[in-house]
């Protein structure tokens, strides 16, 4: 394993085992909202810390992004860690036992390692560049289907974004028509790594951060899928929305919700 993957795991790993305590004793985690629909909890903060202390503690010189924390420590590297302590907080604080730690490395601007822990079911997805996906050690592959016919897509809804629910509908209602069904499960790191897995045929949503979508982007990637925004390019990252599939697939989707598409999405 790569050193640096190797300390995104021991990270993962320690994150996780507070998350998982957390979720026993749900009534004494503290909750507050920090925009319309969108709450943190002290566990998020307390995991972001924990996450960020061990890579500083190997890596002093690293920057740092933290969905809480914004960007810290070494502003100006060419190593940058992008870190979600907790991507699915809905969920953790309903009680739904869905949400993972996401945590990815870029290196000069290029996705390196990754890491997506599902601390409820000791899964551990992991990517290095080049190096292909894994499942808790074991390798994983997009799933190779060659139509939307028969396939299961998964997807996020607009909550933050609102004025765009019509566009998304839509899109959602394009979809559904051709496909067997959709899955929405509360958390964009486990989606894109349900994808890089085979589990899921494909993905898309729109309004994401670079934290929500890292890791899993390169889980993607290096299980054999591709990663667009919605016309096909590369500036996923910049706009926040988001397709993933195989190749084959990831045609189509992209054919069927172009109709639906607002001047803003087009024009990111």
């Amino acid at each position: 394993m790569h050193p640096m993957l190797n300390i995104a795991v021991r990270a993962a790993r320690s994150a996780g085992n507070v998350i998982s305590r957390a979720f026993e004793q749900l009534d004494k985690v503290e909750v507050e909202a920090k925009g319309s629909n969108d709450f943190v909890t002290n566990i998020d903060k307390q995991a972001e810390n924990i996450i960020k202390d061990i890579i500083l503690k190997s890596y002093p010189d690293h920057a740092i992004i933290g969905e809480e924390s914004g960007l810290t420590a070494g502003k100006d590297s060419d190593y940058q860690w992008i870190i979600d302590p907790l991507d699915g907080t809905t969920n953790f604080v309903r009680g739904i036992p869905h949400f993972a730690v996401s945590i990815a490395l870029k290196v000069k601007g290029k996705l390196d390692q990754a890491v997506v822990y599902d601390p409820i079911r000791g899964e551990l997805f992991t990517a290095s560049r080049g190096k292909g996906a894994q499942l808790n050690n074991v390798r994983i592959r997009v799933k190779g289907g060659k139509d939307l016919s028969g396939s299961i897509l998964a997807t996020g809804f607009p909550f933050k974004q609102k004025h765009n629910t019509d566009a998304y509908l839509a899109m959602f209602s394009e979809l559904f028509a051709k496909t067997a069904d959709i899955r929405r499960a509360g958390s964009a790191a486990l989606d894109l790594a349900y994808v890089a897995a085979g589990r899921m045929d494909g993905y898309w949503e729109l309004g994401l951060k670079p934290w929500d979508t890292a890791a899993g982007e390169l889980l993607v990637i290096e299980a054999g899928g591709l990663v667009t925004d919605f016309v096909g390019g590369h500036q996923h990252s910049a706009s926040g929305n988001l397709v993933a599939a195989n190749p084959r697939l990831i045609k189509q989707i992209l054919t069927d919700i172009r109709p639906h598409l607002t001047p803003a999405m087009k024009a990111k």
